[in-house]
């Protein structure tokens, strides 16, 4: 089993750096950063979780230049996004930042995807988008970076993405990034079974296809769709947000049915300052010391 940690990653917390060394220290896998640019001051999106949004999406720093401080601390901690919203960048400009930061991390770099939740915060940057075409913008521009990360001479055509033949460098170091797709309800699932490299929902985010959440059964109905896809489902990883303070029984229960990967939440997402983060680094210790014992 491996485990993660997720940041709020807040101008004011724990910095970037300082978090990669003290979880390398601690022996954790990887480290996840979150995205939103800006949150817009009128607010018709409501907030998933319910009742107002937290004070970090107020001030989340930039992930791919926390990304880079991290790597910069450390050797072997995957180092990824949790979640970039990807059609919320220019498509070359996002393309090179990602293979930029895997070069400066030596290919530990793990792309985690959504197209997010809050609508006018896309308006602000695609007003060409419609919300409800999101997944499907998602999964064109998906397509479009793997290819300019894989050709030497790039070109793509499609609805909402496209750039003439071009040469995009730096290349990654593997030749791609893997995408760790985070959406978790019954048409996420089916993105990420179909295409995705690694699926990384939020624990009480997964619904299954009646609406409900259903850890497990959204589990089996990705493994599912992942071999109906033509692809071996069972050999796909599996990164599981866990929100709030893991129970013992609970992550049993989700590593027997296959899940490769833990990633803790944050002590807090009301802008925690560095010392509860590293109290709290403290407390998930015995978590990790069980899976390993």
């Amino acid at each position: 089993m491996k485990f993660g940690y997720l940041t709020g990653n807040h101008a004011g917390g724990i910095l970037p750096g300082h978090l990669a060394r003290e979880l390398e220290a601690r022996s954790f896998d990887s480290v996840w950063f979150p995205e939103h640019s800006h949150i817009p001051v009128e607010r018709r999106s409501p907030y998933p979780n319910g009742g107002q949004l937290p004070e970090t999406y107020f001030h989340m720093m930039d992930p791919w230049v926390s990304i880079t401080a991290a790597a910069s601390e450390t050797t072997t901690l995957t180092l990824g996004t949790g979640i970039c919203l990807i059609l919320e960048h220019d498509l070359l400009d996002l393309a090179c930042t990602v293979a930029t930061a895997d070069v400066l991390s030596q290919g530990r770099v793990v792309m985690g995807i959504g197209v997010g939740w809050n609508e006018e915060e896309l308006e602000n940057h695609r007003p060409d988008l419609p919300f409800r075409k999101r997944y499907s913008a998602m999964r064109e521009r998906v397509e479009a970076l793997r290819v300019a990360w894989r050709e030497d001479e790039a070109s793509f055509q499609g609805t909402w993405d496209s750039y003439s033949p071009s040469w995009v460098f730096p290349k990654p170091v593997a030749g791609t990034v893997p995408i760790a797709l985070g959406n978790a309800g019954p048409l996420g699932i089916q993105h990420a079974a179909e295409y995705a490299d690694e699926w990384a929902p939020i624990d009480v985010g997964v619904m299954n296809v009646d609406g409900k959440p259903d850890v497990l059964g959204g589990i089996k109905r990705f493994r599912r769709l992942a071999d109906e896809a033509g692809r071996d489902g069972s050999s796909i990883p599996i990164s599981l947000y866990i929100w709030g303070f893991p129970r013992q029984q609970r992550l049993e229960d989700y590593a027997e049915a296959g899940v490769t990967q833990f990633v803790f939440t944050p002590v807090n997402f009301d802008a925690p300052a560095a010392d509860d983060t590293l109290r709290y680094l403290d407390e998930l210790t015995p978590v990790l010391e069980a899976f390993s014992s």
